[in-house]
C-alpha cells in the first residue's frame, strides 16, 4: 500500500469518528476556527510529496514556531545556549509558575512558554529587528514568501497574555532575561501567531528529517549533531507533559501547537504536518495524534 492510500485511509476513518476535545478558546481568536477542519501533508527527502483535506488552509502554528526559533538561537549560540535553558522535560503544564520558582527561573526546556521567551530573548541579542529575521529563515525553508504572522492573533495573545506576563516577570527576577519584558513578550506573541498551512509546515520541518539540510538546495542549516539534539528535545518535550504517551503511542520526534498543529519528522526519510483544531487538555491535537498512531503503525514508520 501507498503512503498516499495510507494516509487517505486513517484520515477518512479519523474523521469518521465523533469530534472529542475542544478548540483552543484562551486565546480568542484561535475560538473562531471551525473545529471538524483537518488536514494532512507528507514530504519525504526523496521529493515524494502526498496530501490531504485541508491541507492548504492556513492555521496559526502557536507552539510549532518554538522549533524554529531554537534552530536560530542554537546555531547562534552552541552549548552555550543550555545555562539559560534546560533540556529535560517538563511534567507539568506548559505555563506552570511553580516549577520555574522552584528551578529558579532556569526554564525546565525551550519548547514550553518560559523556555521559548528565552530563546526570544536570546535572539533579540543578535538581531535588530527579529521579527523579521524570524520569518525570512521560516520563509527560505518553506520556500514560500507569502508564510507570515497573523496580526489578529497576536494582538489577541497580548490582550490576554497574562500568565505568559507572570511567566516572564518572574524570569526577570532571577536575571535571566536581558531584554525589557514588554519587547520579549511581543516578539513572542507574533512568534506564536506565525501562520502556516500543512504543505509549508511538512517542507520546512524536512530541516530535521534530512539531517539540518535545507529541504531544497540541501546546503547545510545546521550541524548533523545539533539536529540529533533538537530531534531529540521535540521526542521528549514537544508535547508538554503529553511527550511520554505521545512517544509511547506515535514515536516520532514531533511538536504541536494549540493551534492544532503536529509537525513530526523520520529522521533521514519524511515530514508530516497534520492539523486538527479540537484539543485534549494538554493542549493536543486528538484527532492529529490519533492520526499519526496509526500512521505509524500501519506505515511501520516508527523509529523505535
Amino acid at each position: 500500500m501507498s503512503y498516499q492510500e495510507i494516509i487517505e485511509q486513517i484520515a477518512k476513518e479519523v474523521q469518521s469518528t465523533p469530534i472529542q476535545g475542544k478548540v483552543a478558546d484562551y486565546i480568542p481568536e484561535l475560538s473562531k476556527v471551525q473545529p471538524e477542519k483537518f488536514g494532512v501533508h507528507f514530504c519525504m527527502i526523496s521529493g515524494e510529496e502526498q496530501t490531504y483535506g485541508d491541507s492548504l488552509e492556513p492555521f496559526s502554528i502557536q507552539s510549532i514556531s518554538k522549533v524554529l526559533s531554537l534552530t536560530m538561537a542554537f546555531k547562534l549560540m552552541g552549548e552555550r545556549l543550555w545555562k539559560r535553558v534546560g533540556v529535560e522535560p517538563s511534567g507539568t503544564p506548559f505555563n506552570s509558575l511553580i516549577q520555574l520558582e522552584y528551578e529558579r527561573g532556569i526554564p525546565r526546556n525551550p519548547l514550553i512558554n518560559s523556555g521559548a521567551m528565552v530563546i526570544c530573548d536570546i535572539l533579540m541579542d543578535y538581531y535588530d529587528n527579529p521579527l523579521m529575521a524570524f520569518i525570512d529563515f521560516v520563509r527560505d525553508l518553506s520556500g514560500d514568501t507569502s508564510v507570515n504572522y497573523n496580526e489578529k492573533v497576536a494582538k489577541s495573545e497580548m490582550e490576554h497574555g497574562f500568565r505568559n506576563a507572570a511567566l516572564i516577570h518572574l524570569m526577570k527576577s532571577f536575571g535571566n532575561i536581558n531584554h525589557p519584558v514588554e519587547k520579549v513578550l511581543e516578539f513572542y506573541f507574533y512568534q506564536c501567531a506565525l501562520e502556516m498551512n500543512c504543505k509549508q509546515l511538512a517542507t520546512t520541518f524536512l530541516l530535521y528529517a534530512g539531517h539540518g539540510k535545507h529541504p531544497v538546495t540541501k546546503n547545510e542549516i545546521i550541524s548533523v549533531s545539533n539536529i540529533k539534539r533538537i530531534n531529540a528535545i521535540m521526542q521528549t518535550c514537544g508535547f508538554y507533559d503529553e511527550s511520554g504517551d505521545y512517544t509511547f503511542r506515535v514515536g516520532l520526534p514531533g511538536k504541536s501547537g494549540v493551534g492544532g498543529g503536529i509537525a513530526a519528522v523520520y529522521p533521514g526519510s519524511f515530514s508530516v504536518a497534520v492539523w486538527s483544531p479540537c484539543l485534549n487538555s494538554k493542549g493536543n491535537s486528538v484527532r492529529g495524534i490519533n492520526f499519526l498512531e496509526d500512521f505509524t503503525t500501519r506505515a511501520k514508520a516508527s523509529i523505535f
